[in-house]
Parts: C-alpha cells; structure tokens; sequence
C-alpha cells in the first residue's frame, strides 16, 4: 500500500459535499470515490425527476421533497468522507508509534522499515542538504518544516 499519511476530515467532508467522490479522492480511495459519484448520479438519475432537474437549469429551485432522496446520499457520502478520514488519521498515528517505539521508519527509497539513520533537527550533511528528523527525506532548508510529513524543523538541540 502507498505511504499513508495524515489527512483533513474537515476538507474531505467539503470537498465530498462540493464534488460527488471529490472527498474520497483527497483521501486517495479511488475506487469509493468513484462509488460515490455513481451513488449521487444514480440517485439525481433515478428519484429526482426529469421537470425538477431541467428547473433548476432553468433558474427555478426545485423543491426539497424532490431533491431529497440525493441530497440524503450526498449526505452520506459527507459523513463517509469524514469518517474514513478519521479512522485514516488513527492508523497513521498508530503506525508512527509503532515505528518510533521499535526505532524504525519509512525509507524514502525502499518503502521498507529500515534503521532510521536521519540526522536530528536542523543538521546539515557535508554536502549541504537539510534532512527531517521525522522522515529522514530531505527538506528545503527555507522552510521551518518538512515538505513530506508537515513536522516542524527546528534548531538542533
């Protein structure tokens, strides 16, 4: 599986409720959110009707009893966006204890657990580069945190 890292349930619920499937997409779950978009369309498709649709293209709301049955599964697909967020966020956490308690992390080049070597926060190698002291990636040393995990780099202690 991709490296997991940690998501914004706040933005996958909006964008979810922005764009059928949008939400699951941040989230980087392909397949759900292509789910959820055929769910909205077949929904809009199916119990909405045709005169209500063309309405509101015309400028004429439509009712809420007509557009209720899709907007109850782009409810749905909110609420799903936000709680697999959620639970994405936890087993990330849960992976980085992991990792910090047996001294391991994510190698940049492998994808394997491997000894983390990373130099500790603000350091430079001899030939210039800054690395993170979370990741090990290198970073951009304009920045006050990493490009790849979002930690914050601080002095060397």
């Amino acid at each position: 599986m991709a490296e997991r890292t940690r998501r914004r349930p706040w933005l996958a619920a909006l964008l979810a409720l922005v764009v059928s499937g949008l939400g699951h997409a941040y989230l980087r779950r392909w397949a759900r959110a292509l789910g959820w978009y055929v769910a909205v369309t077949a929904a809009v498709f199916v119990f909405v009707p045709e005169s209500a649709i063309s309405g509101a293209f015309a400028g004429d709301p439509p009712t809420v009893r007509e557009v209720a049955p899709a907007a109850a599964v782009v409810g749905a697909s909110v609420i799903d966006a936000y709680v697999v967020a959620l639970r994405n966020n936890r087993a990330y956490e849960r992976e980085r204890e992991t990792a910090r308690a047996t001294g391991r992390t994510e190698s940049a080049d492998h994808g394997t657990a491997e000894e983390s070597n990373a130099p500790s926060a603000g350091t430079t190698d001899d030939d210039g580069t800054v690395r993170c002291p979370e990741c090990g990636k290198e970073t951009d040393p304009a920045f006050d945190f990493c490009q790849w995990c979002a930690e914050p780099i601080g002095e060397s202690e």
